[in-house]
């Protein structure tokens, strides 16, 4: 076992502090990744202070994970010493399951979060990236493209992936109208993504303090949804609308905003149910879907597309004992657009 050192959430109603825990030995088909830069989801808030219900701690967080690859197994083929890696948010699944579908692996069986999961074997917990380094099999480990700047890189491992998924499943591109709901450290990269892929790009921001960035960033419109006049201006407009806000909105009103068969997706968690007329649907067979990150094959993908059109976050580089500050102000939305923790300072 190797000692690593990181910071953790000891318990839900306690700021994360310095920790020292042990790593497991690499495997054959294992890699280790000097950890660089690890960014801050949302995500990472909810499970550091159990909101939702399903913590253990101790709790090292951290799922966009981008660093060096320091040590490879003798089975290893894909990287070698040297090599840029990410992990993101899972490092193993159930390889022997009979419902086993590599496209689709974050809906399959025995996922095994990078953090705040136990590993295959149900005792090992699993560490997150708020730390120095990381085991992690070779086929749950990301090619990091050569032009992309790792820090920025860094929540593609989870935002990106998160964004890309539905837009690539609903077919965004060229002759779609896309919309997305909320420009926060998820929205943002909706836009960017969507907008590399050929589609008509609006945000739909509750204001518009943000619509320079928007526009900068590859919007084509930017509308209030705090004016009940976009309502009515955009009304049977799109055909996909993502939705990354986990606040309670119109949903009725938002399915409104879709042409005939278009989709409204949900990628914000909200903490209640979601109310839904069936006249909001029925008539325009209109429908409301969920979608959750992405395959290790579809986030591969997602980075080479990135690579290819120099897609990366928006990012606030932060030291590592800023991260209870960073914590209050991704609550406040005070962040343009994702915090990345720069592991050198740990």
């Amino acid at each position: 076992m190797a000692q690593a050192r990181g910071y953790a959430a000891t318990d839900a109603s306690k700021p994360l502090s310095p920790f020292t825990f042990e790593r497991r030995e690499p495997n054959d088909d294992d890699i280790v990744i000097d950890i660089k830069f690890s960014g801050i989801c949302h995500s990472d808030i909810h499970q550091a202070r159990n909101e939702w219900g399903n913590s253990s701690f101790p709790m090292v967080p951290g799922h966009e994970i981008a660093g060096i690859v320091t040590a490879v197994g003798a089975k290893v083929t894909k990287f070698r010493v040297g090599d840029r890696a990410g992990v993101g948010c899972f490092v193993n699944s159930c390889t022997q399951c009979a419902t086993r579908d590599l496209d689709i692996e974050q809906y399959m069986p025995g996922l095994v979060g990078t953090y705040n999961a136990f590993e295959a074997d149900g005792i090992t917990p699993t560490y997150g990236g708020y730390s120095d380094h990381i085991v992690v099999k070779e086929g749950y480990a990301l090619s990091i493209p050569e032009n992309l700047p790792l820090d920025a890189s860094a929540p593609l491992l989870c935002a990106g992936i998160t964004l890309y998924s539905p837009l690539v499943h609903w077919k965004a591109g060229p002759g779609k109208k896309v919309a997305i709901v909320g420009m926060g450290g998820l929205g943002h990269m909706g836009v960017k993504l969507a907008h590399a892929m050929g589609a008509e790009v609006t945000v739909l921001s509750q204001t518009l303090s943000k619509k320079e960035d928007g526009l900068k960033l590859g919007a084509d419109h930017y509308y209030a949804t705090s004016d009940a006049e976009t309502f009515k201006t955009l009304a049977g407009t799109f055909d996909l609308i993502l939705c990354t806000v986990s606040a309670e909105i119109d949903w009725n009103a938002y399915l409104g905003l879709l042409k005939v068969d278009g989709s409204l997706v949900l990628l914000g968690i909200p903490e209640t149910a979601v109310p839904v007329h069936a006249f909001s649907l029925v008539p325009g067979r209109k429908s409301i879907s969920g979608s959750m990150i992405g395959s290790i094959k579809e986030t591969q993908e997602m980075l080479d597309f990135c690579g290819k059109h120099n897609i990366v976050s928006e990012i606030e580089l932060i030291r590592m004992d800023q991260v209870n500050d960073a914590y209050e102000r991704v609550i406040k939305s005070d962040v343009r657009y994702r915090f990345v923790i720069d592991m050198a300072t740990l």
